[in-house]
């Protein structure tokens, strides 16, 4: 069975409509308009509806770049929204970035859900979480927040930085933060005898770590989860993977999932979303996670 899962406790997001290659995006108080590359569908909502309801506007200049176009040029740059669920309480500061990113991505609160939720359920008295491929910290801060002692690895130092923002603003404090190539990390903590009883990966389709280190998912995926897979707590556990790539199904993380792992106890795999407002679904990403209680 795979499962469609989109967030339930959001207040600050909202995802108002997606079509025609963008989406409208309520974060708090502001309003944007941003490509969207997967939805090739057409809005639903008029397009003077989307000209009414946005205060910012994304302009790419290029596949990797653009600009931010306000309607009112005293709406900040930069903002902060709360997520909440049942367990926890973290804050995030937004900003807009030159790639169309604003520092989250919302459809992982069904993650921060499930890592909250379980380190709740958790005999162990301070798990151990690993936040890896971490960038402004959401998973992290959740991590930190339900109690748990909790590391977070990313290769860019200024994501890092901003992630530690989070934690500030948050009210939470001594997340081990780490500027490291993750498999180079993991690989190291292996040698170190390390274990951990969380471990969350969101591995980008291509990137670069802090000395050049060249990563692409599907060749390095197995590798990773081969290592990590040493690094699982054997007693009480839990591991989370999220695939961005288009080339990635959830039958492929399943298998992942079940041919490095020796027990894959209550798998769970299938896809995020976030419901438009509107009415469409907008697929954001495959998941595969399992989890043993003590």
């Amino acid at each position: 069975m795979i499962s469609l899962l989109t967030p339930r406790h959001w207040k600050d997001y909202e995802l108002i409509d997606c079509g025609d290659f963008e989406k409208l995006e309520r974060f708090g108080n502001i309003t944007l308009i941003r490509p969207e590359p997967q939805a090739v569908w057409a809005k639903q909502l008029p397009e003077s509806e989307w000209q009414k309801l946005h205060d910012i506007r994304f302009k790419g200049r290029s596949a990797t770049s653009g600009e931010w176009i306000k309607k009112n040029a005293r709406t900040p740059d930069r903002w902060h929204i709360t997520y909440k669920n049942d367990d926890i309480s973290i804050k995030l500061r937004l900003a807009l970035t030159s790639f169309k990113h604003v520092g989250v991505f919302p459809e992982q609160a069904v993650n921060w859900d499930y890592i909250s939720e379980t380190i709740g359920q958790f005999k162990t008295e301070q798990p151990r979480i690993l936040n890896l491929f971490a960038y402004t910290g959401g998973a992290s801060l959740a991590a930190k927040a339900a109690g748990a002692d909790t590391t977070h690895v990313d290769s860019i130092k200024q994501v890092v930085t901003w992630a530690n923002e989070n934690q500030e603003i948050s009210g939470l404090k001594d997340i081990r933060w780490v500027v490291e190539d993750a498999l180079k990390f993991v690989k190291r903590e292996i040698k170190r005898g390390k274990k951990y009883n969380g471990i969350i990966l969101d591995p980008p389709a291509y990137g670069h770590g802090p000395n050049g280190e060249k990563w692409k998912l599907e060749d390095h995926i197995l590798e990773m989860m081969q290592d990590v897979a040493g690094l699982l707590d054997e007693e009480e556990h839990f591991l989370i993977l999220n695939t961005y790539s288009l080339g990635f199904s959830s039958v492929i993380v399943e298998n992942l999932l079940r041919g490095t792992l020796s027990d894959p106890q209550n798998l769970e795999t299938g896809e995020l979303y976030l419901q438009a407002t509107a009415g469409s679904k907008l697929p954001l990403g495959v998941f595969g996670k399992v989890r043993k209680i003590g």
